[in-house]
């Protein structure tokens, strides 16, 4: 290749995880930045994809949970190595269903795009936390919700790249496989408007599978039970998603994304001191609820209430997890499970708390 072929390729920085990395699983999510030269791991597809039209010039490699827990920290550093490199293009993952992945991409390529304003394009399944908080700031390619998809991924990624990094006028979602939400775009269909709807309609009537061409949303509707009779004699438990355990976070819930919630005994247990207590979260502040945790958790009001006869008593668990990117589908499977104990433990009113 000469040194004219050279210039014209388009240099490109990709963002990856610990594990397409190469390091490793859960155990290495807190694994600092460090960036690369050259394509690894799905990078290796996307520079067989590019063909000789670009080249990954660097990787970036960095901790689902270190992201997470040091945001402002982790993507001051990204920052600066895209800086070093000056890329034509920033692309990150695809991260497909994995959450905490997901929000690293959408928020690292979102800081690309707003602070340096590089072009940037990541992947990721629609259900994944991370698509719904940057939809509508980015190019997010639709993916499906594993690795199993990356052979599909890569080619509409490594294509829509190529003509954001070229400034080329991009087409509607439907055409380029970007999710709906960042840009409308008017196009021509082959087919007119009322053909096409007959043809859902038949397909409807038949069962058989269609795709309707404006999608509703889909919210959760839960009926409310009846008011409880006398909270005088109520046994009160705390269920909250900002975050609060005790001192160390014993078992490792992460800061987003969550994977996990937590069950602790608060059985004697009258005030949460700075010393006992502190919040997992890394969507807020956490200076105050760290000072004071039951300002999140509010146990000391409710053993206020309790020694009053205000409420029958205070249930000796709460159940936390952190509500930050945390995928719907994942908070709903948490609520299953400790909803469950909940009633087996007599519980009789739940006061649900966020940040």
């Amino acid at each position: 290749m000469n040194s004219k072929e050279e210039r014209d390729l388009l240099k490109i920085l990709h963002y990856i995880n610990q594990f397409y990395g190469g390091i490793g699983g859960e155990e290495h999510a807190g694994h600092l930045p460090e960036m690369r030269e050259g394509a690894h791991g799905p990078g290796m597809a996307f520079a067989a994809a590019f063909g000789d039209a670009a080249t990954i010039t660097h990787t970036i490699v960095c901790g689902d949970s270190y992201f997470g827990e040091n945001l402002e920290a982790a993507k001051q550093t990204i920052l600066d190595m895209v800086r070093q490199v000056k890329p034509d293009m920033f692309i990150a993952g695809p991260a497909f269903n994995a959450g905490r992945y997901g929000v690293a991409c959408g928020t690292i390529c979102d800081a690309v795009k707003t602070e340096l304003g590089i072009p940037v394009l990541t992947g990721m399944y629609v259900e994944n936390p991370g698509a719904e908080m940057f939809v509508d700031k980015m190019h997010i390619i639709s993916t499906r919700d594993s690795g199993a998809g990356m052979r599909e991924a890569v080619p509409k990624m490594a294509k829509l790249a190529l003509k954001l990094a070229r400034g080329e006028k991009i087409g509607a979602s439907i055409e380029e496989g970007y999710m709906p939400g960042y840009m409308r775009v008017n196009f021509f269909e082959k087919e007119r408007g009322s053909k096409r709807a007959v043809d859902m309609l038949l397909a409807k009537m038949k069962g058989e599978p269609f795709v309707t061409e404006f999608p509703m949303p889909d919210f959760d509707r839960v009926e409310p039970l009846p008011p409880i009779a006398d909270i005088t004699k109520a046994r009160v438990a705390l269920v909250t998603s900002g975050g609060i355990v005790p001192k160390g976070n014993p078992d490792r819930i992460e800061a987003s994304s969550a994977s996990k919630y937590g069950e602790y005994d608060i059985a004697g247990v009258g005030d949460l001191t700075e010393a006992t207590y502190e919040t997992a979260h890394g969507g807020y502040d956490p200076t105050y609820a760290n000072v004071d945790a039951d300002r999140v958790l509010p146990v000391d009001v409710l053993r206020e209430m309790e020694t009053a006869g205000k409420i029958g008593s205070l249930h000796n668990k709460f159940y936390t997890t952190t509500g930050n990117g945390t995928a719907v589908k994942s908070s709903a499977a948490f609520a299953v499970e400790f909803a469950a104990k909940l009633k087996n433990d007599g519980v009789d009113a739940v006061i649900l708390t966020s940040t």
